[in-house]
């Protein structure tokens, strides 16, 4: 990423000053394909991310050993500014949905150079405050949404380029929206009758996006 490039993408999100005073020239491009792991949860954190382009997938790990999905995030956000605050092990598993680019900063450019930035420390708070609140409200989302609404809303969000997914994330899929796989695959059988998808042994295609985005009314996870 050229530097003019970055300078733009930094203008586009209204960062320039945010990232002044030094942090500008620690920033460092990084690009992720799809399934890429940006990071895994609980491993060490010591860098930041920016997201400047692509979809990621945030995804949980629960005490009693089930994954949920949290959101999917588009540009502009963070990961890893949680646990800088708190210097704490990664919280969540963060996963590329499609090509993505960003910038990357370490925690030791960021406590050498941005301690003492009051628009940055700013523009942390605000943003760490938004995602507790967007985590509080999304946890609640396997609670207070029936399976049909919550597997609409995956498909839909983990397809954003493509209409097809492999039949081998059904595993996966059952787990992160907190549901059995039995109960998937009925749900999923309907989804095929209603003439929204289509289904072969190794791919599930949307065919109806629109009548899918019906089903959920807006997407739980976006």
């Amino acid at each position: 990423m050229e530097q003019a490039q970055l300078d733009n993408y930094l203008d586009r999100f209204q960062l320039t000053e945010v990232f002044a005073g030094g942090l500008r020239d620690h920033l460092q491009p990084v690009a992720f394909q799809a399934g890429d792991w940006l990071c895994r949860q609980g491993d060490a954190a010591d860098r930041m991310y920016l997201l400047l382009e692509g979809k990621l997938k945030i995804t949980h790990m629960s005490a009693t050993g089930k994954r949920l999905v949290l959101s999917f995030k588009h540009p502009f956000d963070l990961v890893g500014d949680i646990e800088y605050v708190r210097r704490t092990p990664l919280m969540n598993t963060v996963e590329a949905v499609t090509p993505v680019k960003a910038v990357s900063i370490s925690y030791a450019a960021l406590e050498q150079k941005g301690a003492d930035n009051p628009a940055f420390l700013r523009f942390l708070l605000e943003t760490i405050t938004m995602k507790f609140e967007l985590k509080s409200h999304s946890m609640s989302f396997n609670l207070l949404y029936p399976v049909e609404v919550r597997l609409a809303s995956y498909l839909l969000s983990m397809t954003p380029e493509t209409p097809t997914l492999p039949v081998s994330d059904l595993v996966d899929a059952a787990d992160l929206i907190g549901t059995s796989y039995r109960h998937l695959n009925r749900v999923l059988r309907q989804f095929s009758q209603d003439g929204l998808i289509e289904r072969t042994n190794r791919t599930i295609t949307i065919i109806d996006r629109e009548g899918l985005t019906e089903r959920v009314g807006e997407s739980i996870y976006e």
